[in-house]
């Protein structure tokens, strides 16, 4: 059984595509593909609409969308998907005698590299870097602890802060204190309790009792 068999073809075309964007990864595309694909991702939850409520949250948690960038995710699915769905015409080979259709092995392979990929998505994301905002609406920020790390915030005069959104991922954000004759220094935690276009305005962690958002 080989790959570019015809009941093979779903899988022979995941792997040429998860090899494509390696590739654009390679000769530095795959940052710009990852954007688009996650502007487009926000624009099907509505733009400001933040995942971080409802019944989809649970469901992109299950499934490691926004854990890892998106590229990142799709390669691990196609690559799932191709793994599995090779499997499965394998074993119906043996069992039976002869491969599945290709489009019911497909079926098969891709209802489960979904859950595959959530939880390889898991480890992915601890170890790749995130600082770009994926999935999530800048006011879904609000309500979370960050902590300033450089420079001071000064009423209009905003520092660099660190936040984690809800699946983890970490955003770095300009911080202002909420109260004018306050000022936040590196290291600090605030809590943030507003945004006005790019900005965040906070309060000092301290200033009162909070339970963990992290």
């Amino acid at each position: 059984m080989t790959l570019f068999e015809p009941h093979n073809l779903p899988f022979a075309a995941a792997l040429g595509l998860m090899l494509a964007l390696a590739l654009a990864q390679a000769v530095g595309l795959g940052d710009a593909l990852g954007a688009e694909a996650e502007i487009d991702l926000d624009a099907d939850l509505d733009g400001d609409a933040a995942i971080s409520a409802g019944p989809l949250d649970g469901l992109f948690t299950l499934l490691g969308i926004g854990r890892v960038p998106f590229t990142i995710w799709l390669a691990t699915f196609l690559f799932a998907f191709a793994a599995l769905g090779l499997g499965i015409q394998q074993l119906a080979a043996g069992l039976t005698g002869a491969p599945l259709y290709s489009w019911l092995a497909a079926l098969f392979a891709g209802g489960a590299a979904l859950p595959v990929t959530g939880v390889v998505a898991r480890p992915l994301g601890a170890i790749i870097p995130q600082d770009e905002s994926t999935a999530v609406s800048t006011q879904s920020l609000v309500g979370r602890r960050a902590t300033i790390t450089d420079g001071t915030a000064r009423a209009a005069s905003p520092a660099r802060a660190r936040v984690k959104d809800v699946h983890g991922q970490q955003h770095h954000v300009m911080v202002e204190p909420h109260e004018t004759s306050s000022e936040f220094l590196s290291g600090d935690e605030v809590l943030l309790v507003r945004c006005d276009g790019n900005i965040f305005f906070a309060t000092a962690l301290s200033e009162r009792r909070l339970s963990p958002t992290d």
